[in-house]
């Protein structure tokens, strides 16, 4: 990657960027319009790019911060369930996958919170890579909720969309049943393990 052509951006500028434009991506899907449909199918995607960019980014001129490491996810949750809940509201996003989506990531984000002060390790799964990606997929095709070209990308959306909650919640199984797991070996007995080393959420 030319890293040398973001030098007058820093990793957490981006990840700002990723959470400022959901409220432009809130706007364009309550527009409706195929026009601005189209817009935030690119909005989208760009703001889908930086969450590759900027971790890698901050790993390849060493400024990994605590501050990135705990925007990263929120940024990515934000856009993802702000674009589904506008799809929701317009009719072209199911509620129940939703639903199901967003009750997976309060849970894991609150499980990290005891995890954290519990002193456990909890990694990441590399089936939440998957699950990310299905979900960023499946609110693409819905941003478009039409069929261009004669493919029927809303039905597809919709499918897809299914799948990412399956999907999250399979994850989400796997970080409680990680979880206790790792406090049956290790039961709390007093603080917690100063040289625990949260990962980001994914």
């Amino acid at each position: 990657m030319p890293y040398r052509l973001l030098k007058w951006v820093t990793p957490n500028q981006l990840t700002l960027g990723r959470i400022f434009s959901a409220p432009e991506l809130m706007a364009l899907v309550y527009l409706d319009a195929p026009a601005t449909n189209w817009v935030a199918l690119v909005l989208f995607v760009l703001a889908g790019l930086t969450d590759y960019v900027d971790g890698n980014l901050a790993r390849h001129r060493g400024e990994v911060t605590q501050l990135g490491r705990m925007l990263d996810p929120i940024a990515d949750k934000i856009l993802v369930t702000a674009s589904l809940v506008m799809l929701v509201s317009r009719g072209h996003a199911g509620a129940v996958p939703t639903i199901l989506i967003l009750m997976r990531e309060f849970a894991v984000s609150g499980l990290r919170q005891v995890a954290v002060a519990d002193g456990v390790h909890i990694y990441a799964f590399r089936a939440a890579k998957w699950k990310a990606g299905l979900q960023m997929v499946a609110t693409g095709m819905l941003l478009i909720n039409h069929d261009p070209f004669g493919v029927p990308m809303l039905a597809a959306g919709r499918v897809m969309l299914w799948a990412a909650a399956m999907i999250t919640l399979w994850t989400g199984y796997d970080y409680f049943a990680a979880y206790f797991r790792q406090v049956a070996l290790h039961p709390a007995g007093g603080a917690p393990d100063p040289s625990f080393r949260d990962e980001p959420e994914v």
